[in-house]
């Protein structure tokens, strides 16, 4: 049985858990915008002061790797490696958008739908500004089906698809398919979104498979090159 500490800080949404055994034990979030520098730490000392337990009785760190926000993966990730650098404990990563199909695949809403259907296909989505959003297909089991993708949402979006799938879209770019794409087997889940404790599942099979990260290079799946925006105010006059 693993003990593993998950960090989940790929959108604006800042989350921790510790899972024992594949299942959370405890959790920490916080969806105030911007809040992970200030809140990711605190989150974790709470969180391990709440089960009493030290890093050193950590068995690994793992970190919800992205695709999502430049910013929020480069402070998830740096947390997570200076854990790991000062307690000596393996790093493991996380696809972000496979642990939010895990979300949904464990939760109450997925039992409308067949346990086992080759046309249904889960669709999670994180916003990737205008009209554009990271996504990824997976089986109602979680596996990859379709890898992950930035594209670009308009009306023409799966409608190759749809006549013979049943699409469940959730996540915060859903919001897109949701304003442009009408069709009796797009469905919209509303509550699921990237969580520590959607993490526990993987992290614990990444644990027991050893599947672990060089701690030193390691570097998150940002899917676009990082764009610096020019402030509209100058603040040096």
């Amino acid at each position: 049985m693993a003990r593993i500490l998950n960090i989940e800080t790929s959108t604006m949404i800042c989350s921790v858990s510790v899972s024992k055994d594949g299942e959370a034990a405890a959790v920490r979030e916080s969806n105030e915008e911007k809040s992970h520098a200030k809140k990711l730490t605190l989150f974790i000392e709470e969180i391990m002061d709440e089960l009493n337990m030290t890093f050193d009785a950590i068995d690994a760190v793992a970190i919800s790797k992205g695709p999502g926000s430049y910013t929020g993966l480069r402070i998830g990730v740096s947390t997570a490696k200076g854990i790991c650098y000062a307690k000596d404990k393996p790093l493991i990563a996380v696809n972000t958008l496979q642990s939010m199909a895990y979300g949904l695949i464990h939760s109450e809403e997925i039992k409308k739908y067949p346990e086992h259907n080759d046309k249904l296909l889960i669709v999670p989505m994180i916003d990737a500004r205008r009209m554009e959003v990271y996504s990824a297909f997976f089986s109602s089991e979680g596996e990859f089906i379709r890898e992950v993708k930035a594209e670009i949402i308009d009306e023409e979006s799966y409608q190759d698809l749809l006549p013979n799938h049943k699409m469940i879209f959730f996540g915060d770019g859903s919001d897109k398919i949701k304003e442009v794409v009408k069709h009796e087997n797009a469905v919209f889940i509303d509550d699921i979104y990237p969580s520590a404790k959607y993490m526990a599942k993987l992290s614990e099979a990444a644990f027991n498979e050893k599947n672990f990260e060089d701690v030193a290079y390691f570097e998150p799946f940002y899917l676009k090159d990082f764009i610096a925006t020019v402030p509209k105010k100058n603040i040096f006059k």
